[in-house]
């Protein structure tokens, strides 16, 4: 209706063309792996492995302040890493408690299998290590999201980021957990080079000219 842009890669955006989408006319095509700019806030983008169409993960830089987004990842690649190095909150998906989801009634072997491996979902343990590979550096704050409604709850993904946090001496990080059914805290990240952005960002948004 109002011509809002969709920022993706090509592949993903062949997809969504595929799925309904493919009288939208305002399209932002990025490379995977590139950088582009939305009014004061740099995006990198880089691949994720999961078995989807050209996943991605992002970092977001505002001024001297950074924010990551890393959901549906089997592993953390080098350049995961190394994009996330300058982040001062990073939105991490805590999917599974593995012992839960090995004993889950519901799904067969092989949808656990695929959730296990290199291209599925990070367990609790397994993006507990993401942090601390990410330690020492700019890290502050960490959101944990994307939780399996039976496989995991929210007191475990939050137990095992402290306890690893703790053995890693860094007890002192934030550790939140996004909920299903509920709105997050809001979360002060830094200020941008120019101020209040907002405005230039809705300006952006119905700008309606497509690549």
């Amino acid at each position: 209706k109002f011509a809002i842009p969709i920022y993706c890669n090509s592949q993903t955006a062949e997809a969504m063309r595929c799925f309904g989408l493919g009288e939208h006319k305002n399209w932002r095509i990025f490379r995977t792996g590139g950088e582009f700019t939305i009014c004061d806030i740099l995006v990198q983008s880089f691949p994720v492995p999961h078995d989807a169409v050209e996943p991605v993960g992002y970092a977001f830089h505002a001024g001297n302040r950074g924010l990551g987004f890393i959901t549906d990842l089997g592993y953390p690649t080098k350049m995961l890493i190394e994009r996330l190095r300058e982040v001062h909150t990073l939105v991490i998906e805590t999917n599974h408690d593995e012992r839960l989801l090995q004993d889950d009634p519901h799904r067969p072997w092989p949808v656990k299998q695929r959730i296990m491996s290199r291209h599925g979902h990070l367990s609790n343990a397994a993006a507990a290590s993401v942090i601390e590979q990410l330690l020492p550096g700019k890290i502050e704050r960490v959101v944990l999201g994307h939780l399996s409604r039976d496989c995991n709850t929210p007191a475990l993904a939050t137990a095992a980021m402290r306890s690893q946090m703790a053995r890693a001496g860094r007890a002192d990080l934030e550790i939140f957990c996004a909920l299903q059914n509920a709105i997050s805290p809001r979360f002060h990240i830094g200020e941008t080079l120019g101020g209040d952005f907002q405005p230039t960002f809705e300006s952006a948004l119905f700008n309606t000219a497509a690549l």
